[in-house]
């Protein structure tokens, strides 16, 4: 399991007030879970970014908190982020605390590795039908990704299902094992490829630039998204 950790100070400003603190490079967050008070925190913008790329969604993260002078440590998943709808930028975050002995559920992501023999010999064309699977395991035992090794994939008739998957001792998978994670389809023909440029048609007149008005609206929408959040 990763060991990573990022610091993080009690948050005293709310609303439009943290506006201040994003000009600074810090992001607004709440902690909340296990019956602990929802708490408003402030982190370092390029500190959680960074994490966040690690750990995802699926990763337990030290969370060390700076209350009244003093450090306070506790085991947190990364729970849901919120990003700007027009810069795509971090702006937001949420922290769940976790007990360590108390498993719990978790969505982990699937990378897939491998080279398949029905993509690289018969020019198939691999689908990737589930990206993430559902689990219960302890959150030491929670893994940060999950590998499909499509080399098992030789014929066009060979799919990959989820109980297929190998994973470590202590994890429970709760999706259906019964689902296909992957498959190779048969290449197009010439006449399917033809088919679909015929279908492709661009609207030149349906293209237009968003008015600055559509963008202060969005922004008010997303700004509104996140007070209601940390009012909970």
């Amino acid at each position: 399991m990763l060991e990573l950790q990022i610091s993080a100070k009690i948050r005293d400003k709310f609303g439009k007030q943290t506006k201040a603190l994003k000009k600074n490079g810090v992001i607004p967050a709440v902690l909340y879970g296990h019956g602990s008070e929802a708490t408003a925190l402030s982190l370092d913008l390029k500190e959680f970014a960074k994490i966040y790329k690690q750990a995802g969604e699926s990763t337990i993260i030290n969370l060390n908190i700076e209350r009244d002078g003093k450090a306070e440590l506790k085991p947190v998943l990364i729970h849901e982020v919120d990003f700007d709808p027009v810069s795509d930028q971090l702006r937001h975050a949420d922290f769940y605390v976790v007990k360590m002995d108390e498993k719990i559920t978790a969505k982990i992501p699937l990378v897939f590795i491998g080279e398949s023999n029905a993509v690289k010999v018969l020019n198939g064309i691999l689908i990737k039908n589930l990206h993430e699977i559902e689990i219960e395991a302890l959150p030491k035992d929670l893994p940060h990704q999950i590998e499909v090794d499509i080399s098992a994939i030789n014929t066009f008739n060979d799919y990959i299902y989820i109980k297929d998957l190998k994973l470590s001792a202590g994890i429970k998978v709760l999706s259906d094992s019964s689902e296909i994670v992957t498959l190779v389809k048969p290449p197009r023909t010439e006449e399917e490829i033809k088919a679909l440029e015929g279908e492709v048609k661009i609207d030149i007149e349906a293209v237009k630039v968003e008015t600055e008005e559509k963008k202060k609206e969005r922004e008010a929408e997303a700004e509104n998204k996140v007070i209601e959040e940390e009012a909970k």
